[in-house]
């Protein structure tokens, strides 16, 4: 095969590729047709692949096989095992293995051609490896908070935005110093040590309640890497693939920013995390009295009701409820009761999180609906039913200004007649805020294991006929 045939074989399977991968974006954008979109990035990713194999300057394959396999045997081991409610891990842990692959991309691109880089390919270099090794150490922090190694309340010190704000700053200055002198390797080093200090500066400050957030952030910075990777080594397909993940996840966090009422500039640069006063809110039970029930009381609720809706969260993936809610739901609508899902852009701890759940567990997607397309519905509803979910329905968002999440969004649960909250314990939740919800005297908390709390239910609809 000659040079000009292949070059234009992997130009052709590169625009094919970019392609899918555009589609594979419209697909998630429903959940209809997210599968379909799963499907086609998967193939336009293979496009790539095999298009890249082609290259002429690959002088063996057989170190690039033997990473086939072992990448491909390391990602399907750790898929198959890993649970649902460790998917937030999950994604934050290949986030920063994506991260550095693409730093040590750039370091090798700089080991080999930094002295005769031209102006262009430094700057995308230096980006890339700020970029790769930022994305490496934040992920890394983001997944030590998820699992619980590192402390998820935010630390925080006086004027910490202006430092990380200062670093990114210097840090651009000397990515254009080094595209004036491409040949100053200390100046190069000092861009990945950089990266590597912010990573971790920019997560520390993040509370449990942002991690949504961050993901959505440390995902668009890997795809910005991969991007100016690919401008780096001349590859049209990272550079879209790149320029797509990281513009799509800038939107994202965009979004997610607006729901949870934070600044996008502290998003950016750190130091947006909740400090908790530590007077104001035990973290070791109630302050105040609340109406504990029995299984029996909330399905005597339940059964009595004609409206019902269902507010998921962390708790019920910890206790891999999802299937149990759904045949609670089939109990219900067989009763005659409506029975709809309320899914908040931040349940969970990660963009999306209640959604898959529920979609594993065959929960039709007809059933499920955003905050703003429900949020006036609680008050004429008969019974809302939350699963595990804590921030994303504390009033105090609304009404009190020294809170913590003070403007964030919130579902209007407390306007509906009863409420009947599966938790654990009265524990505050994950950013520590304690719930004026879990007080109000329409309020029946039902403690212990989600899941064996919502079988009860299912065994008392059938014993109640």
């Amino acid at each position: 095969m000659s040079d000009a045939v292949r070059l234009y074989l992997a130009d052709g399977a590169y625009l094919i590729a970019g392609i899918f991968f555009i589609l594979c974006l419209k697909g998630l954008s429903s959940p209809q047709s997210s599968r379909r979109g799963i499907f086609l990035g998967e193939l336009g990713m293979f496009i790539a692949v095999v298009a890249t194999l082609l290259n002429k300057e690959i002088v063996s394959y057989e170190f690039i096989i033997a990473g086939l396999i072992i990448g491909a045997g390391i990602g399907t081991a750790i898929s198959l095992r890993i649970p649902m409610t460790k998917m937030p891990e999950r994604i934050a842990f290949s986030h920063a293995f994506g991260g550095l692959a693409t730093a040590l991309v750039g370091v090798s691109e700089y080991y080999n051609h930094g002295v005769h880089l031209a102006p262009f390919k430094m700057g995308a270099v230096g980006f890339e490896a700020f970029l790769g090794f930022l994305t490496f150490t934040g992920s890394i922090m983001a997944y030590g908070k998820l699992q619980g190694v590192i402390s998820g309340a935010p630390i925080t010190f006086k004027g910490q935005n202006y430092v990380n704000i200062g670093l990114f700053l210097a840090v651009f200055g000397v990515i254009v110093f080094l595209i004036v002198s491409p040949g100053q390797a200390p100046a190069f080093y000092a861009v990945c040590g950089a990266g590597l200090a912010l990573g971790v500066m920019a997560v520390l400050p993040i509370g449990g309640a942002d991690m949504p957030v961050v993901i959505s952030l440390l995902n668009s910075y890997a795809g910005l890497a991969a991007c100016a990777t690919g401008f780096a080594i001349d590859s049209p397909v990272l550079i879209i693939a790149g320029a797509l993940d990281g513009s799509s996840g800038i939107l994202w966090s965009l979004m997610m920013s607006k729901a949870m009422n934070r600044s996008f500039a502290n998003v950016l640069f750190g130091a947006f995390g909740t400090q908790i006063d530590p007077g104001a809110a035990p973290v070791g039970g109630a302050s105040k009295p609340f109406n504990e029930a029995t299984v029996d009381d909330a399905a005597q609720v339940l059964m009595a009701s004609q409206s019902v809706i269902v507010v998921p969260g962390y708790g019920m993936a910890v206790s891999q409820a999802q299937h149990v809610v759904r045949d609670l739901a089939t109990a219900l609508e067989k009763r005659g009761v409506q029975v709809r899902y309320a899914i908040h852009p931040v349940a969970g701890r990660m963009p999306g999180h209640m959604n898959v759940l529920l979609a594993e567990a065959n929960v039709s997607y007809d059933h499920l609906f955003d905050l703003d397309d429900i949020n006036d519905d609680f008050a004429r509803t008969d019974a809302v039913l939350i699963v595990g979910a804590n921030d994303v329905v504390n009033p105090a968002a609304k009404t009190d200004p020294a809170s913590p999440i003070y403007g964030m969004p919130v579902f209007n649960v407390e306007l509906s007649r009863s409420i009947i909250v599966l938790k654990r314990s009265m524990n505050a939740g994950f950013s520590g805020v304690e719930n004026e919800l879990f007080f109000l005297p329409n309020t029946m908390m039902v403690l212990g294991d989600a899941k064996k709390t919502l079988l009860g239910l299912v065994a008392a609809m059938k014993d109640g006929h």
